[in-house]
Formats: C-alpha cells, structure tokens, sequence
C-alpha cells in the first residue's frame, strides 16, 4: 500500500487529488481480497462497491452528510475508509468489528443495518429531521437492486417523492444480483432500461448535471427525449429526478454526478451500475460461491469441500423437499431470495414449476402461501427465522387466523455465529407459541428434522419446524417420510432426581451433561402443543426440573413448561436456561453457546449453582420454622 495506509478517516481521502483515486481504489480492492481471505465474509458485494464508496466519502462530508448502507454486506470498503482498516482482522470474530454497519462501532455507520430494504426509510427520515432543525446536511440511502424488490423500499419511494424539500438521494446499486439471481419484474425492467444502448448513450452525453437556471430547460428537453426512447421512468413516476444509468466503477462519471447532484434540491435519484466480485475474476465468474466465503487462498480461489461427514440441516431440509415432492404434486415450494442458502437449488431443478422464488419480499412470501392454501395446494415456506419476523402480521393474519395448510421451514434457529444479533434466530420459540391454531417443533438431530418436516406438512394447518445453522450432530436419516405423534416427547436418558427438559439442539449438550450428573433427559420436540403428561409425570418424580433452549428464556419454550407447571398445581421451582434477554453480538457459534450457558460445562455449572441455591433456601426454611417453634415451647414450658 502506498495510498491507503495513509487514509485513516474520509478527510484524508478528500485530500487527495482526483488522479490518486483510481490507484487507491486498486489498493483497496486488494485489501479487502486479502483480509475477507483471511477472516472470512462477505467478499463479491464489498468488490463491487470499492468506487462508489471512495466517490460517496470523496464528495459528500460525512460523517455529518449520512450514508445509510441497505443490507450493510457490502460496507467493509465504508469500514476501512473510516478509521477500521487495522480492525478488519477482527472481521466478524468475538469483541471484533461487525460485519454490518452498527451505531455503537463508529459515528460513520449511521444507521445499523443487515435485513434488507430499509435505507431509504432510515435516509428519509434523517433528510425531514435536518429540515426540521434548520440544518444543510444530506441523507444518502445507498440500496441494491436485491433489496429494491420488498414493499418497503417502494413505501418509503412514495413517501418521499413528494417531500419537495428534502436533501435526499437515493442510489441504485444495480449488480443485476442480490443473494441468489435475481427476480421478478422489476429486475427484468431495469435490465431492459440497462440494455437500451440508445438510451444509455444519450445518459452518458448528460452524465454530469447541469445547474440551475438551465436545469429546468434540460428537464423539459429530456423529458420530450425520453418520450421517444422510452416510456418515463418508474422512478421519475416516484417523484424523483432520476439520473442514470451510469458506470459504478468509474470515477470519472461518479465523482463529477455526485458532485452536481449535491447541490441539487429535493429527491434525487442516482442509477449505477456496478459488477459483484469487480476485479477479481473467481468473483466475477462466481459471485454467489464467493457471496459469504470462509477463509480460503485468494491464488487458488475457494475448493469445494469433499462430501462431509455430517449432514447439513440445510442439505436434510433439500433432500426432504424432493423427496416430498416426488409424493406430493400438491407442493409448493416457495423462498424469499434464499435459494442457495435454504438448500433449495435441487428441489427449483427438478420441479421448476412447483418452485418460487419471490425476491426480498418475506411479507409477500407468506400470503403468496396462504393464497397457495386456500386452493387446496400445501405451500412449504423455506425461510430463516430471523426474516420470518418481517412477516409477522401475515403469519398470523393470513395464516393463523384461518387455520390454513401452510408448513414453515425455518432455518437458522438459534444463534449463528459470525452474522451477529441481526441475523440470530432466537425469538421464534417466544413469537411463534404465542399464536393460536400453530404447531412448533424443534429438530435435535438430523433424523428427527426430516420426520419433523413430515409431520408438519401432513398436519392440516399452520406447522413450524425450527433447526439450526450448520452440521447435525450426525446422526443417521431415514431415507422414508415417516411422521411422528402431534405433542409427544420422549424420555432420551433416565436418572434421579434432576430432570432437563431439553428442546431442540440443546438436546445434545443436555445429555452430556446428564451423564455427569445422572440427569433424567425429556427430548421435548414439541414446543406447542407440549406434552403436557409427560411433564407432569416427570415433575412429579424429580425434585430439580430444568429447561434448556437455544432461544430467548423470555416467553419461549421453558416458560411454556412453567405455565404447565402452574396450571397443573405443581409447585416445584423451574430453572430456565436459555439466551438472556440482551442482543448477542458475532463470534463463533460454540463461543456464543459458552457465554450464554448454554454449552455442556455450562448447563452443568447452573444446575449445580441452581442446587446449592435450593440447598440454602431449605436451610433458611428450616431455621425459619425452628425460630417460630421456639416462642411456642418457652410459653408451653412456663405453663
């Protein structure tokens, strides 16, 4: 590095002369390439974004003018520019640098980000709150063409194209890729408008924006031009004044737009166009491979893996679907932009018609199934847990409350290492219990989350199969689609005294730390309905009882065996072991399981601290009654 190790802040940047940015930029993309190689992350979006973000930081005064990144997988050139370049070997790992723009890491990570589709929203809402206080700053929502397909980015669209007075700029960063291809007819319009060459050469004839007072006559003569090229903009339709497309790499449009669109007023639009992977040929052939890579070596570029020894739960959910399908013409198997990540890539080969990917657009993906439901067809939902919170309303509006035949996959439960809070799945125990007409069952090992799979698409209503991220525990997996009884545990291992109810990938610890105090283990499997006989019969032959999840202990699945308890008028003291009731940042998995207890040494250390615990309070109990004895003797005495 001969430029970058000299840029620590945007103000060193801005010292630059024009001439040195192309050079920087080099240095930077071959950065990022070096360390994500070495950390592991997100590599083919940050690539694709090392120009704009020189040229957003070289123009715009930040951090007082606000960048919002949408998503935020795509800021680590955002992150080394702002005072984390000697950070980024901490990427992603336990007390390092998030992977995503958050608040509390730095004054220029505006506003935290990681689910998709909200910065225009958060940018919006900065732009009306400097016009309220009387202040010139600009608000910049930097959003992909991945996340310009959920309702909210167009919600926030039509909210803004009529504030007139806003310093705001939206800008398109159109890769023509979000996480898997991209789809749908958005997509297919901005690939048209791309395509255009003649109207892409009359755009770059006006790259640059001409001031006030010829803005309007331009306005009115482009406007006469587009009438002959193409049809008006959607975006202009908004209320925007959009400008583009043009080249996201090259700094020679970039710098001079922004620049010229700076002084604009009201909402502006900025459509460029960009490559994942930019500069590194493996990407660029390959960017949903090199979407979220592990550590690999940048000269060879990432091997594939020989078969692993244990089986995905991804990987038993794709197989599953197949095979179900195969039974089934009546499945339907629907994702929100996740196909390669809920392991649906075989299941779209083999039954295109039966397979729908519905873009970022979780909402719409649920009553897309309930509509699916009403017409006698058994739509299968495949999304991760922490997404189906964005659809929260249509589950039980849509789904719920009209009892409707809908099976979710939910796919990383839990927490999941290096993506953080924002991607953790832990609520969905608490969110889903609570809703009338659900079953909810959580997988403790392979075999079980295809039977599980089973049972809930066989049940006739709304059904929810939690699993974790990552390998199982190896277990073996029954190649049929056999079921299991609706709210029936089972008993994993006998002992005395102490009981754990286990749920779901706690199960495995659970037993490990059951054979080193002679635990009595239920592999609950059901968190609604509970087997609620079994509870009780266990309670009542075992004077320590202990729940265990990988969820929130707030309202999720021990509180539901503590409400059991209540309401079958058994008083025995309940301890509940689950993720406390804080945000849990990014760090290996088994780390993450360490801090919250929730390993085997720790599960072990609370039941021995809830014991002793016990112990005191029966001590406490029995002086307690001997000191109220006393009174009573000395009086008898003296009689």
């Amino acid at each position: 590095m001969t430029l970058l190790k000299d840029i620590n802040f945007p103000e060193d940047l801005r010292r630059l002369s024009r001439t040195e940015l192309p050079p920087l930029a080099d240095e930077l993309r071959n950065f990022i390439l070096d360390s994500v190689s070495k950390t592991g992350g997100h590599l083919s979006s940050n690539l694709g974004t090392v120009e704009l973000t020189i040229a957003l930081h070289y123009v715009f005064n930040t951090p007082e003018d606000r960048l919002v990144w949408d998503v935020g997988h795509q800021t680590y050139p955002h992150k080394i520019l702002t005072g984390r370049r000697n950070q980024m070997s901490t990427l992603r790992q336990l007390n390092g640098i998030s992977g995503f723009p958050k608040r509390d890491e730095s004054e220029f990570d505006t506003f935290g980000t990681a689910h998709s589709s909200t910065s225009i929203s958060a940018a919006l809402g900065m732009a009306v709150a400097a016009k309220i206080k009387g202040q010139t700053r600009h608000s910049v929502a930097i959003i992909g063409d991945g996340s310009m397909t959920a309702g909210m980015a167009f919600e926030a669209l039509n909210n803004a194209g009529v504030m007139d007075n806003v310093n705001l700029l939206v800008i398109l960063n159109d890769n023509d890729m979000s996480i898997s291809p991209p789809v749908g007819a958005l997509n297919r319009y901005l690939a048209r408008l791309m395509s255009g060459k003649f109207y892409a050469t009359a755009r770059n004839v006006g790259k640059s924006v001409l001031p006030s007072p010829m803005l309007e006559i331009a306005r009115r003569l482009e406007e006469h031009a587009k009438g002959m090229i193409m049809p008006a903009t959607l975006f202009e339709e908004f209320g925007f004044n959009y400008i583009g497309p043009i080249d996201g790499h090259d700094l020679d449009a970039l710098i001079p737009t922004l620049q010229n669109l700076k002084e604009l007023k009201g909402p502006q639009f900025l459509h460029v166009v960009t490559k994942k992977g930019q500069g590194y040929k493996l990407a660029e052939a390959d960017p949903v491979l090199y979407h979220g890579p592990g550590k690999f070596n940048p000269e060879h570029g990432i091997v594939k893996p020989a078969i692993a020894a244990k089986l995905t739960y991804t990987k038993v959910f794709g197989d599953w679907l197949s095979d179900m399908a195969a039974q089934d013409q009546r499945l339907i198997g629907i994702t929100p932009a996740m196909r390669e990540g809920s392991g649906m890539v075989e299941f779209e080969q083999k039954y295109p018609d039966r397979y729908f990917d519905v873009g970022i657009a979780e909402q719409h993906a649920v009553t897309f199934a309930a509509g699916l439901a009403c017409e006698g067809l058994k739509p299968v939902v495949a999304i991760y847990s922490t997404f189906l919170q964005r659809a929260y309303d249509q589950l039980i509006h849509d789904v719920a409350l009209q009892n409707l035949d809908v099976t979710f996959a939910l796919d990383r439960a839990g927490l999941v290492g290096a993506d953080g809070a924002t991607h953790a799945g832990n609520y969905d125990l608490a969110y889903l219990r609570c809703i009338p007409n659900m079953v909810v069952m959580a997988a403790s090992d392979e075999n079980e989350c295809r039977q599980m799979l089973s049972t809930g698409f066989h049940y006739p209503g709304p059904a929810a199969i939690r699993y974790p991220r990552g390998v199982g525990i190896g277990a073996e997996v029954d190649a049929g689609l056999p079921t299991m009884a609706i709210g029936q545990a089972e008993i994993k291992r006998a002992g005395e005294r102490i009981a754990i109810f286990a749920f779901g990938s706690m199960v495995s610890p659970a037993l490990e730390a059951a054979e080193k105090l002679n635990a009595t283990v239920v592999n609950m499997r059901f968190i609604k309905p509970l087997d609620v006989n079994l509870i009780q019969k266990i309670a009542q032959s075992h004077e320590i009882l202990i729940s265990v999840e990988e969820g929130t202990k707030m309202g999720g699945a021990g509180s539901a065996v503590a409400e059991t308890l209540s309401e079958s008028g058994i008083n025995k003291s309940l301890l509940i072991l689950g993720i406390p009731d804080k945000f849990i940042d990014h760090g290996e998995a088994s780390q993450l399981l360490a801090l919250c207890g929730l390993d085997v040494e720790g599960i072990i250390h609370s039941i021995q601290q809830h014991q002793h615990k016990m112990k005191e309070s029966m001590i406490r109990e029995r002086s307690a009654t001997t000191n109220r004895a006393e009174p009573c003797l000395m009086a008898n005495n003296s009689q």
